[in-house]
């Protein structure tokens, strides 16, 4: 398994891992997400690449991309209700499900972490839809934890 930064050629198979997150969401939340890739999604990866903020991390098993992570650099100022924040926010991550329970989605989450701290940063942030129990289990097996929830009411 090599976890490294992706190369540009290798934008199209993450889009397809790209689609089998919001294939997840979509079947998660119908009412949120809407289903089918379209080229406007398709076409973000290249903003994301461009970005200078942000970063593209692939793991490799035999030569093939078998998952992926976007991280974005974060810094918020100072405000009269928070301190400063400054950290590693990971906005999408996705293991193939052919490699999944392989190791590939740990050793991007350690790539990851090694990343932060070489950039002098002491926080990783991410995100979790409440149906993905399976992400949640793992996130927190690798050591995330709760700090903040979003809640809703339907009406």
């Amino acid at each position: 398994m090599i976890v490294r930064l992706a190369r540009e050629n290798e934008l199209p198979r993450i889009n397809e891992l790209r689609k089998q997150v919001n294939d997840l969401h979509v079947s998660g939340r119908p009412d949120v997400f809407k289903p089918g890739f379209p080229e406007e999604l398709q076409e973000l990866i290249h903003v994301i690449w461009n970005d200078p903020e942000k970063e593209i991390v692939v793991s490799e098993t035999d030569g093939v991309i078998c998952g992926f992570a976007v991280v974005h650099h974060v810094r918020r100022p100072e405000n009269p209700f928070m301190m400063e924040r400054d950290y590693l926010g990971i906005e999408e991550f996705c293991v193939d499900e052919a490699f999944r329970r392989h190791g590939a989605a740990s050793a991007l989450i350690r790539f990851i972490r090694d990343y932060a701290k070489e950039k002098g940063l002491h926080r990783v942030e991410l995100d979790v839809w409440e149906f993905n129990q399976d992400a949640q289990a793992f996130y927190e097996a690798v050591g995330f934890r709760t700090f903040r929830r979003y809640m809703e009411m339907r009406v």
